[in-house]
């Protein structure tokens, strides 16, 4: 299996040589302050949980927790490195974590489920907290998971908590937009990209692979702007059509029946719909392909027949090095993850705020300031890549490391 981590070291190294650190220097950007394991036990079956804190120079180690079969400790620290990279980039007052447990939730009761999360709290609790390190939902956790989560955690503490995990359900302190958050700041990348590559949204083609909550919300939003929306997959495979799909149609059909690619079959106006692969659909020829499932999808293998025009990494780590030499070659744009999927961390620190301030804001509010966060960084990260001339991954590297190491210094 392709090591993340691996990959997470050798953007850093690119990018530091951009700025010619030291040994030392890049030593300290890859040294991790703790990488916690422990085995949970609940109700006489094991799974393998992990915390991986990568840097918290600017603040609190802040990052998701994952519930999936393949998770493993290389996985789960090259995520923290990259959420390290990701909080410098939008300059957010956070460090980079992330978690996991190695289990398989679409087996599990919600019974289970409930004493996983509470279990990973008890084994991690002296680690976490508000001002030590901020746990998030990732793939396959939710709201409900953060709110079990966060009721554990207040109960060893003995007192309210409410900045202890962020994602959590509006009534149990959570932020509006958040949902919606990481869908929506790729939206916004892609909003402002066409602008400045002087495209028309209307002759704008766009395919999204993976239809969970950050690929449908950017679907979503891109179809009703005005884009022409090709292409759609979730984890069994996709469907195409050169006229446009309708997203929100799409995912309350796949609902009822189970697969994008099943509602091709049972439903009238889904029959004209060409099924694909997922990775036929990373193949198509359209101008924004956004990656929004898993990491390892675009590699040496498949690049050469990447005909899109530009990548907008929704997922985390979804390009692997050596493909992205060969995207460059081909002048492919990618807009890497770091800056593309900044949305949902870029609400938690709104939601982090409110918990602390004993706020609520208003959806307005939040969606205006993520749209300031966002824009400016992706102006940050044009300008540096025309001043080292270099692609916009290690531009936002080479933002995000020096950032960090002013803190660390």
């Amino acid at each position: 299996m392709t090591n993340p981590f691996e990959f997470a070291k050798e953007q850093l190294i690119k990018a530091t040589s951009c700025l010619k650190l030291g040994q030392g220097d890049v030593e300290k950007l890859l040294s991790y302050k703790n990488v916690l394991e422990a085995e949970l036990e609940v109700d006489g079956d094991n799974f393998t949980a992990y915390r991986a804190q990568h840097n918290n120079a600017l603040g609190p180690f802040k990052g998701g927790i994952r519930f999936h079969p393949d998770v493993s400790l290389n996985e789960v620290k090259a995520l923290s490195m990259w959420m390290t990279w990701k909080t410098a980039l939008l300059n957010l007052p956070f460090g980079g974590g992330k978690g996991g447990v190695s289990c398989n939730p679409k087996e599990l009761t919600q019974e289970k489920l409930e004493g996983i999360s509470r279990a990973y709290v008890r084994a991690f609790y002296k680690n976490l907290g508000p001002d030590a390190d901020v746990p998030a939902p990732d793939v396959n956790t939710n709201p409900r998971i953060m709110m079990w989560m966060r009721d554990e955690y207040e109960r060893l503490a003995g007192k309210p908590c409410p900045a202890a995990f962020t994602g959590k359900p509006v009534d149990a302190g959570g932020s509006l937009g958040r949902d919606e958050a990481t869908g929506r700041g790729g939206f916004i990348i892609a909003r402002e990209l066409t602008r400045k590559l002087k495209m028309k949204p209307e002759e704008t083609t766009v395919a999204v692979q993976g239809i969970g909550n950050v690929g449908y919300g950017v679907a979503n939003l891109l179809h009703f702007n005005g884009y022409k929306v090709v292409g759609l997959s979730d984890s069994k495979g996709g469907i195409y059509d050169p006229e446009g799909l309708h997203p929100e149609r799409l995912l309350k059909l796949k609902f009822e029946h189970g697969s994008l690619q099943k509602v091709c079959s049972v439903d009238k106006e889904a029959e004209k719909h060409q099924l694909v692969s997922n990775e036929e659909l990373l193949e198509l020829g359209v101008d924004f392909l956004i990656p929004a499932a898993l990491e390892n999808q675009i590699t040496k293998q498949n690049a050469e027949k990447i005909c899109a025009k530009v990548i907008i990494e929704l997922a985390n780590g979804p390009t692997t090095p050596d493909a992205e030499k060969i995207l460059a070659d081909r002048e492919v744009m990618v807009v890497p993850d770091i800056l593309a999927n900044a949305g949902g961390v870029t609400v938690s620190y709104f939601e982090w705020l409110q918990n602390r301030k004993g706020e609520r804001w208003k959806l307005d509010k939040v969606n205006t300031e993520l749209e300031t966060y966002m824009k400016k960084a992706l102006s940050e990260v044009m300008a540096a890549a025309g001043e080292y001339s270099t692609d916009l991954r290690t531009a936002g590297l080479i933002i995000a490391s020096k950032r960090v190491l002013s803190a660390m210094k």
